[in-house]
């Protein structure tokens, strides 16, 4: 079957489309999507991942067409910067 795997950082944005078992986990499709040898700054041991904006677990078993999107960490809290520029 055939499925995505997206990462974005902020100098380029990366979809990887390719094709994977029946049965294979988010883990296993990150693996197989190259995307980990292409980022290295992406902790294997510390992903998290959804598909179609939906956060998952990495055991999930993936679908047709899915798209898994790795998520990177954020730089800044939301909630403390809009504080922040409230308070200004």
């Amino acid at each position: 079957m055939t499925i995505e795997v997206a990462y974005a950082n902020p100098e380029q944005q990366v979809i990887n489309k390719f094709e994977v078992p029946e049965g294979s986990t988010v883990e296993q499709a990150i693996k197989l999507s190259g995307i980990l040898r292409q980022f290295p700054e992406i902790e294997a041991t510390a992903i998290k991942a959804g598909i179609f904006g939906q956060l998952c677990k990495l055991d999930q078993i993936v679908s047709q067409a899915d798209r898994i999107e790795i998520y990177r960490p954020l730089i800044h809290d939301p909630k403390e910067a809009r504080r922040q520029r409230a308070a200004k």
